[in-house]
């Protein structure tokens, strides 16, 4: 990220503050913060004092903001006794991973989530923000901890079991939203995932339907995925894996042919984009025009957790770069891959020029 998008990023967070404190969080000069200011002001990225920022449609991200702790398992696991393991702990929450993807990749985004009054809820809240994240709109609840995903994962870095306390979502309510929607509707795109209560996934779905904004919604698990039952109707693009694109098509996926019947079940059923996610096999993608599979890009991977997070928001940038439906999804597998190179949620060299060098270099045949 540059350091005028930095500034600018720090700026939404407080349009009030002083020019010393952005040099202080940057580490600059308070002179360098003023050139860049100043710069800021001629190209008209930000105006006035106060730094009033112009009026941007962005992509706004509501749902899971937590904490990921991750045990690497040394060897293979062995149930009912004591594991070897390595243990990592990185910020996590699909739309939280979403939105600092985007962020990193210079895009208008915003979260929207409930986080606890602890060092947790503050770690998360201030690893988000420095990415270009607008945190503005994330509540924090002095009576409920920070959640937090606990992941079990094999030597070769897949996915056991993992164990959830998503208590504080259920604060998450219709009425919050509401108190929201100011924000939400000058949405260009809005962002779901199911740790939302699902009265409020109904509400949120029907109500953009009813405004023209495009949703996006991750499923997250077979569980919460059962909280769309309801209604799929108007959702712009939905990316579940193979075992959530079961549940909500009722119907087993065991081919190709399988993943094409379950995206056309759930398109029936009023979806206009469904990428069934398949791992190691790459995605399903059918649009309203295109049905295919697209394979993953080669990679050594070190741990999946995030993977899906990453598709999503290369998805979404291929999207706003104005790319077709299949060249969008190749931008998901690009950044699928380089997250799944590392052992953070989110791939932590991330640029713009990254991702679109890797689309570029590596050649994606369709099957």
């Amino acid at each position: 990220m540059t350091k005028e998008s930095q500034i600018i990023s720090i700026i939404q967070r407080n349009p009030f503050i002083s020019q010393q404190e952005i040099a202080d969080e940057l580490s600059l000069s308070r002179s360098a913060v003023a050139g860049y200011i100043s710069s800021l002001l001629k190209s008209g990225r930000i105006k006035g004092r106060a730094y009033i920022l112009p009026e941007l449609r962005g992509i706004t991200c509501i749902g899971g903001a937590h904490l990921d702790r991750k045990a690497l398992c040394k060897e293979s696991i062995q149930y009912e006794t004591s594991n070897p393991v390595s243990i990592t702990e990185t910020c996590g929450g699909v739309v939280r991973n979403i939105s600092e993807n985007l962020g990193r990749l210079g895009c208008n985004v915003s979260l929207i989530s409930y986080v606890g009054h602890d060092k947790e809820g503050d770690w998360v809240l201030k690893n988000t923000g420095k990415h270009g994240v607008d945190i503005s709109q994330v509540q924090r609840d002095s009576g409920q901890s920070t959640g937090t995903y606990t992941a079990l994962l094999g030597k070769n870095g897949d996915l056991a079991v993992a164990l959830a306390d998503m208590n504080i979502y259920e604060q998450m309510t219709v009425p919050f939203i509401m108190e929201k929607w100011s924000h939400i509707a000058l949405s260009s795109m809005v962002v779901l995932d199911t740790n939302l209560p699902e009265k409020t996934l109904f509400y949120i779905t029907e109500r953009c339907k009813l405004e023209g904004i495009p949703v996006m919604v991750d499923p997250v698990s077979n569980l919460k995925a059962k909280k769309l039952m309801k209604s799929l109707d108007g959702i712009h693009s939905i990316l579940p894996n193979k075992e959530e694109a079961e549940m909500i098509a009722g119907m087993k996926i065991e081919s190709m042919d399988d993943c094409k019947k379950a995206s056309k079940s759930i398109q029936e059923r009023g979806v206009k984009n469904v990428i069934i996610t398949l791992g190691s096999e790459g995605v399903y993608a059918a649009s309203e025009n295109e049905s295919l599979h697209l394979p993953a890009f080669p990679v050594n991977t070190v741990d999946v957790t995030g993977a899906g997070d990453a598709f999503a928001a290369g998805y979404l940038f291929g999207l706003f770069q104005n790319e077709g439906f299949v060249k969008a999804c190749r931008y998901g597998l690009a950044l699928a891959s380089l997250t799944l190179q590392t052992g953070m949620s989110v791939y932590p060299h991330l640029t713009e020029e990254t991702i679109t060098q890797l689309v570029e270099e590596t050649e994606c045949i369709s099957i």
